[in-house]
């Protein structure tokens, strides 16, 4: 038998996600961008990191597989399909309050052909396949509109 143990990380992460949601807070996670597996809408990164609201009201359906949370959510009314390799998770927290747990960012050695999607099965009006979203070698700026 070995004495090797898989990580507590994805545990951890689902036991924070149950406890902020069972106390009606909002959970949020903060991303790091540059773990090999994140798929996020690019253009809404900032300097490597992107903090994702994971309530279940933000987003269309939600996964905790062995490996990632798998998620689907809109941003600017366009279905997004997400993966979040739990190495890449630098906290769970809820919004309104800060109660959660950060964590060690973990790059690994699994190719991105590792994960797999698990949400397959997500029924939506606009359901049709998506290209997977790669990062851009170029940084993008973010872009201010006044609005009057």
């Amino acid at each position: 038998m070995s004495s090797e143990m898989t990580s507590s990380k994805p545990y951890l992460i689902k036991a924070f996600y149950d406890w902020i949601s069972d106390n009606r807070l909002t959970p949020h996670v903060a991303v790091d961008t540059t773990v090999q597996g994140v798929q996020v809408p690019w253009q809404f990164v900032q300097d490597n990191q992107i903090v994702l609201n994971i309530s279940g009201g933000a987003v269309g359906a939600i996964s905790f597989n062995d490996q990632a949370i798998e998620l689907t959510a809109r941003f600017g009314g366009k279905l997004e399909y997400i993966t979040i390799p739990f190495g890449s998770v630098g906290a769970i927290y809820a919004k309104e309050n800060g109660a959660g747990s950060s964590f060690p960012i973990e790059h690994s050695d699994i190719e991105e052909e590792d994960f797999t999607d698990s949400l397959t099965d997500v029924s939506s009006e606009e359901a049709e396949p998506q290209k997977k979203a790669e990062p851009s070698t170029e940084k993008k700026r973010p872009n201010l509109t006044v609005i009057k």
